[in-house]
């Protein structure tokens, strides 16, 4: 991050939309897109192959996520409304343009021909050509192409219609703009830090429903009806999308009814690691549950202390509201780690730079700021938005080959993006010349900002977010596929959080959190008595955290295996109160009977730790393995080949379950 900047050998990408740009740049894409197509269906018989057919489609795909990413991102971070609509807008075409593509039997019948001719005339292919040539036809038979004409056409109009929900979904989400107005008596426990970031009401207090805000609530407020409301509010905070959610699991009936699938879920988890539905939770929960239940009667305990000290009545309930707050009590309380004093050892300013020097000592990479002027194209879509350049390392004055370009935006405001993520933007790919077109990831995060009295500071928590998250942004500048569609996290849906979830073994390793914190007063890092607690704390109430990932697990695939029409609301909160635990009185478009990956991944990311880093984290040797093996095969080969490279055996969950169980006694192999 320092020296002189080198120049890259090709610029960012430009973020100076309007909305009749951004409108017109799709429209560019795909007018250029079609046409290509055409001409390909044009081609007789004899002149469609691999060349002629594949390798043009497969090129055209990276040259139109080049062209029209960047417009379609803004739709989560821009200021404009406008500038938004016109991106969701842009987004719903070219979603449809996708599916009316993908839904064209003239094109289906050219890839099949070339194919035939690639097979007939013995075309030599190397391996990501052949997986090219595979999936391309896939994708097409799996979208209906070898159903009747009238089946196809009704398939297309399902699919644009889920689509088009999804993407208002998602809309509703990233511009909810609820809060609650609470009283500083009701906020009674809530950190004086986290109360001067919000903003004053004649009431008392503005809580929005960002994380920043509401997270501290649950934790902290002291009065379980101020919890409760907040809890309920949040949950809340976009229930007109119910109704949106049921039509949307209602119409992925129809498209796996038209497919010939029993169940959506059954269709999806065909092209997964995990083939079969009644696979995913096998046997976990039943290993899960006597956990949970262990840890759910010490926070009663804790509880019932409590309610005692503060004359309250004692409830055997362990309410929804009653988890974050007495999961941080226990730990303060059996550690001695108090999670509000911890975070003065991690400034914003502190923990992004260190982090960003983890990864390049780890990956052998280096990072420089893109400066913010016309020559040098730094300018992003908002202030708080930064651009970095990324490089290969040669040492400590030489950089290598250019990698791509990250950008990072990281703090709250109205109408962004509401969590924390990484969009593989721009995937990398090599041209027909040879050249390499370089990838572009952008990092979204909701980080707490200063107050009038301390900086900007993270919660350990915080910290494991945000170095799991630059684990799926290296997937992407690391990645080094042929083609665009293999690039970086395009692997399948229940692999691609392993990496960054073995990632975050760094914020719970000695060295690594004494490198990352200094006390935003003192510059005196973390002592190690503290590291020591916050290792403990690793895996305290892990069953019940698990159990709670179970149940979102357990929900979703619920929903996508059922054949009729429930009651969603009802099913959550059943359900929830069955697998969880936890005692009561969303995400539409991206899981689609694919939330189990969260935990089904776990087992391969602690495998990957424990074989390859946990006895020397920081090793550079170990870092460009996990580069060649992991990061830079991206979706071009079977998830499962990777692994076996990358651990020379095949994985199993031994390591996770130890990390869970605190003992390998209860592992047992896998079923993966």
């Amino acid at each position: 991050m320092t020296g002189e900047y080198p120049t890259p050998p090709t610029a960012p990408p430009s973020w100076s939309y309007t909305p009749q740009h951004l409108t017109s740049t799709i429209e560019s894409t795909i007018s250029t897109t079609r046409a290509l197509i055409d001409s390909i269906v044009a081609l007789p018989k004899d002149e469609r192959t691999f060349e002629t057919v594949f390798r043009p489609l497969a090129l055209r795909e990276g040259e139109a996520a080049r062209e029209s990413e960047p417009a379609l991102f803004l739709q989560y971070v821009s200021t404009e409304k406008e500038v938004r609509d016109a991106s969701v807008e842009g987004d719903k075409q070219m979603q449809d343009f996708g599916l009316d593509t993908d839904s064209r039997i003239d094109l289906y019948t050219a890839l099949l021909d070339a194919k035939e001719h690639t097979t007939s005339h013995n075309i030599s292919l190397n391996a990501e050509e052949q997986r090219l040539m595979a999936r391309m036809i896939r994708d097409r038979e799996r979208n209906g192409l070898g159903l009747p004409e009238d089946k196809r056409t009704e398939l297309l109009e399902v699919k644009k219609k889920i689509n088009s929900l999804a993407i208002d979904f998602q809309r509703a989400c990233n511009e909810e703009k609820g809060f609650l107005d609470l009283t500083q008596e009701e906020l009674e426990g809530v950190p004086k830090s986290v109360m001067e970031g919000y903003e004053k009401t004649e009431k008392g207090y503005k809580v929005t429903y960002k994380t920043p805000d509401i997270i501290p609530v649950f934790k902290y407020a002291n009065l379980p009806s101020t919890r409760k409301r907040a809890v309920l509010g949040y949950e809340g905070k976009t229930i007109q999308n119910v109704p949106v959610l049921a039509e949307i699991v209602r119409l992925r009936r129809q498209v796996a009814a038209l497919l010939g699938w029993d169940t959506y879920a059954g269709y999806v988890l065909d092209v997964k690691m995990a083939k079969k539905p009644e696979r995913v939770f096998e046997d976990l929960e039943t290993k899960l549950k006597p956990l949970g239940e262990a840890e759910k009667k010490k926070l009663l305990e804790l509880k019932k202390s409590v309610h005692l000290e503060r004359g309250w009545p004692v409830e055997e309930e362990l309410w929804l509201w009653d988890y974050r707050y007495y999961d941080r009590l226990f730990v303060e309380r059996e550690l001695n780690l108090d999670e509000e004093a911890l975070k003065s050892y991690f400034s914003v300013s502190k923990v992004v730079p260190t982090i960003l020097d983890i990864y390049r000592t780890l990956l052998g990479v280096k990072f420089f700021k893109v400066p913010r002027d016309e020559k040098h194209g730094g300018q992003t879509w908002h202030e708080d938005a930064e651009m970095y350049a990324v490089w290969d390392s040669k040492g400590e004055d030489e950089t290598g080959e250019f990698l791509g370009y990250m950008h990072l935006d990281l703090f709250p405001r109205e109408n962004k993006y509401g969590h924390a993520a990484v969009w593989g933007l721009i995937p990398g790919w090599t041209a027909e010349d040879g050249t390499r077109n370089y990838p572009v990831v952008n990092m979204v995060a909701n980080l707490a900002k200063a107050t009038p009295t301390t900086p900007a500071l993270m919660k350990h928590d915080s910290v494991v977010t945000f170095f799991h998250e630059f684990g799926h942004a290296f997937h992407g500048l690391c990645s080094k596929t042929q083609f665009a569609r293999f690039h970086g996290t395009s692997v399948a849906r229940d692999f691609v959080e392993a990496p960054s979830q073995m990632l975050e073994h760094w914020c719970w390793t000695k060295d690594q959190l004494k490198q990352m914190s200094s006390h935003y007063e003192t510059g005196e890092p973390l002592s190690d008595e503290l590291i020591a607690n916050i290792i403990k704390s690793k895996n305290v109430n892990q069953g019940l955290f698990n159990l709670r990932q179970l149940f979102h697990g357990k929900y979703d695939m619920l929903v996508h295996t059922s054949k009729k029409d429930q009651d969603m609301t009802k099913l959550w909160v059943d359900l929830r109160e069955k697998t969880s635990l936890v005692s009561t009185s969303g995400d539409a478009g991206g899981y689609e009977a694919g939330y189990y990956g969260y935990l089904y991944s776990q087992a391969f990311s602690a495998d990957m730790f424990k074989t390859v880093f946990k006895d020397d984290p920081m090793s550079p040797k170990n870092g460009a393995h996990y580069r060649k093996e992991i990061l830079q095969p991206g979706g071009s080969r079977e998830e499962m080949d990777s692994l076996v490279a990358f651990l020379g055996r095949e994985p199993n969950n031994v390591a996770f379950l130890e990390d869970l169980m605190g003992s390998s006694e209860s592992a047992t192999p896998p079923k993966l």
